[in-house]
């Protein structure tokens, strides 16, 4: 396992981690917490704080002993050089010791004890909820912590790394897939804000780790949280739909964002904000600007690369964007993506004073996409699920398996995907984003945080049955254990609280939204003739039941008439076989019915009715008795 292999990334930066837990001990001692806070380009943001004791009673007694006052933001300490100088020495001495990296199997209640006592409360919480009934916790030169995987076996193999300080913190740094030395840091500010504002969402929730959203969880808060959460993006949505609509050039609002961070639900929910705010906006989806298919470029293997802006008619777009512009009327394409053809529909658009375009696709942020367009008419949002929960205080929860794990719930009830195929084409999926998205983001006028802290315990319901569906022969079953092992940190959550206009129902279902999307889809051809032939079964079923069911039914008195009394003989004849008046079922056709006297040598004549379609009477004839 080396760092080209992604475990072998993890695994790394996880024991950096430990290494950089146990120079901080060496240089502040124990009274000093480490906080890994979040990924920042190839690194984490990490903080300092005083305080050995992290829960709400046991921080007020520690402000109290040390005449603190405030709040947890009091005591974070501002990292300067000389302190990144002192760790990052106290770090490469380790290294040089080439240290081991102890593996500990210990009872899950003595571990969560020993974190109680240590004043590591996140997790303790964390491990309060473990079902299994042991651990593994790694131990570093009288440092003993728990960590989400694998570690290294020794600090000696541990050589590339670097700190440089950041906002009031600073960032670990770590080599990239393919090489040994570690790049400078490039700043992303707009994205660094964005986490940073979210993280004063999960305070105002008080929920920041995965121990604290199950304790929410356990005492009946589940509700209370989501309501709150979902308040809270509401509030955000309604302000960005009030900035953009405050500028009347404002025209083209450019949407665009990686894999599952629901852009078409945000994209909705924008609007009707908009439309709030005096605004009519139009929904654009820039896959009806695709280029014939046989036009598209192909990826080394003949597959068709959909994701590139080459397989956008660029040319086209901007000639559209630029006639609305100028009020003209156009027809707008639509794209068949069961032919590979654009068509015209008869779909005209003219953009009046109030009117606004909310486009949304990969490309959005790409300025070569819309690059005759006037910078002055375009607002540009990059969205993305950067969740702000943290496994524990060392442990930070990748956006990126959230995303997946949303994709792998969405792609099985919508596309008839199998949890095995959407692991499969993740790395892909992500490979596109990495050349066609991340590289835009800092260039959106606003950044849009799609995470919902509650979200992953609401998706483990649906996603686990998913996982667990991969058989261990399969390369994707390492993957699908890892991210049941995450899941297995979370209480679960019903799905029946979350109103129906929220971003998580485009994943589980129920949203008010259009927000199914079945083109490049990947449904076998067979359930698709299958669903076909469900369909029209059903309306069949229907139509024979109305036709069948709409015939004239007689009253009381003309079924008394089909009875024999002393005078007339009823006999009711179906297919040669005599039938009891009393035993006939009204419903049966194709029969006739014989009124004769009661004495028959004196008949000579007799009435026969004919029953005809839907069992309505048809004919009525004279016989020979």
């Amino acid at each position: 396992m080396t760092t080209a292999d992604r475990d072998g990334r993890r695994t790394y930066r996880r024991s950096v981690v430990l290494l950089l837990q146990r120079a901080i001990y060496d240089v502040y001692g124990s009274m000093t917490q480490l906080h890994v806070m979040h990924s920042l380009g190839e690194g984490y943001y990490c903080q300092l704080e005083k305080a050995v004791e992290c829960a709400d009673s046991q921080q007020e007694k520690y402000n109290e002993d040390t005449d603190l006052q405030g709040s947890r933001e009091n005591s974070e300490k501002s990292v300067t050089e000389h302190d990144i100088d002192r760790i990052v020495c106290s770090m490469y001495s380790f290294v040089e010791k080439d240290l081991t990296i102890t593996k500990h199997s210990a009872k899950t209640q003595y571990a969560e004890q020993l974190f109680k006592e240590k004043g590591l409360h996140d997790k303790e919480r964390l491990l309060h909820y473990r079902r299994s009934s042991r651990v593994n916790l790694y131990e570093l030169d009288g440092v003993v912590d728990y960590f989400y995987g694998f570690m290294a076996p020794s600090t000696g193999m541990l050589k590339y790394f670097d700190i440089v300080p950041y906002e009031s913190g600073f960032v670990l740094l770590f080599p990239g897939a393919h090489s040994r030395s570690v790049e400078p840091l490039v700043t992303s500010n707009k994205l660094f804000h964005t986490l940073d504002d979210s993280r004063e969402w999960s305070k105002m929730l008080g929920i920041g780790t995965i121990g604290s959203l199950n304790d929410a969880i356990a005492a009946g808060r589940g509700q209370e949280i989501m309501l709150l959460q979902e308040a809270l993006m509401e509030q955000k949505i309604g302000n960005l739909a009030a900035q953009i609509a405050s500028d009347d050039k404002k025209k083209f609002v450019m949407i665009a964002g990686p894999s599952s961070s629901g852009k078409t639900s945000f994209a909705n929910r924008l609007s009707i904000q908009l439309i709030a705010k005096g605004r009519k906006p139009h929904p654009l989806s820039l896959d009806d600007y695709y280029v014939d298919r046989e036009l598209c470029p192909k990826h080394p293997d003949g597959s068709f690369d959909f994701e590139c802006l080459e397989s956008i008619d660029v040319k086209l777009f901007n000639e559209d964007m630029n006639r609305l512009l100028k009020g003209e009327a156009v027809d707008m394409p639509s794209f068949n993506f069961k032919t590979g053809k654009r068509e015209y529909r008869g779909r005209k658009l003219t953009l009046g004073a109030d009117d606004i375009l909310v486009i949304e696709g990969i490309h959005g942020l790409n300025d070569r996409l819309s690059q005759l367009i006037p910078p002055e008419h375009k607002f540009k949002i990059y969205i993305s699920a950067l969740t702000q929960l943290n496994i524990d205080e060392h442990n930070p929860l990748s956006t990126t398996d959230e995303r997946l794990i949303r994709r792998i719930v969405r792609d099985a009830r919508t596309r008839g995907t199998n949890a095995m195929e959407t692991i499969a084409m993740w790395p892909s999926v992500r490979k596109g984003e990495r050349e066609n998205i991340f590289p835009f983001q800092e260039q959106a006028d606003v950044m849009f945080n799609s995470a919902l802290v509650y979200e992953l315990a609401v998706l483990k319901v649906y996603a686990e049955p998913l996982l667990f569906g991969i058989e261990r022969d399969c390369p994707e079953y390492l993957e699908a254990k890892r991210l049941l092992k995450l899941l297995d940190y979370f209480l679960p959550m019903p799905a029946d609280g979350i109103p129906n206009n929220s971003l998580l129902r485009e994943f589980v279902g129920g949203s008010c939204f259009n927000v199914l999307k079945l083109k490049k889809s990947r449904i076998p051809a067979v359930y698709r003739i299958l669903l076909v032939a469900i369909a029209v079964m059903a309306i069949g079923g229907i139509a024979v039941n109305c036709y069948v069911g709409n015939y004239y039914r007689a009253d009381s008195i003309a079924e008394a008439a089909i009875d024999s009394d002393r005078e007339v003989s009823v006999t009711i004849e179906k297919k040669d076989k005599r039938i009891q008046a009393t035993q006939y079922d009204l419903k049966l056709k194709n029969y006739t019915i014989t009124f004769a006297p009661q004495d028959k040598e004196k008949a000579t004549k007799a009435l026969t009715f004919l029953s005809g379609r839907q069992g309505t009477v048809y004919g009525v004839c004279a016989a020979d008795a």
